[in-house]
């Protein structure tokens, strides 16, 4: 299976950076030192890069996998994916009411 991931475009990450900076619940959060449209922009790219590997990867070999070793070295795989996720779900402050969660 393979994906376009969408956020690799640099062109359509700095666009939709361009455009989030617009946004004042967005630009509230932002920082002398960083905007919090490009770090939405780049934690959703990251995320984009987990759940395909997720998607692709490791669920496809999970369902096919028969020793117990493969099969506990990519519950692993997908509990590092998962650890990925959540860090780069709770990193923009703008989703900081996620942290209740």
């Amino acid at each position: 299976m393979t994906v376009e991931l969408t956020l690799a475009n640099p062109e359509v990450r700095q666009a939709l950076v361009t455009r989030l900076a617009r946004v004042e619940a967005v630009s509230k959060y932002d920082r002398p030192d960083e905007s919090q449209a490009s770090a939405i922009v780049y934690n959703l790219s990251e995320l984009e890069e987990s759940f395909t590997r997720f998607l692709a990867e490791i669920l496809p070999a999970l369902t096919t996998a028969a020793e117990e070793a493969k099969l506990l070295d990519l519950l692993h795989d997908a509990g590092e994916e998962f650890r990925h996720i959540l860090f780069h779900i709770r990193d923009p402050k703008y989703y900081g009411y996620l942290a209740e969660l």
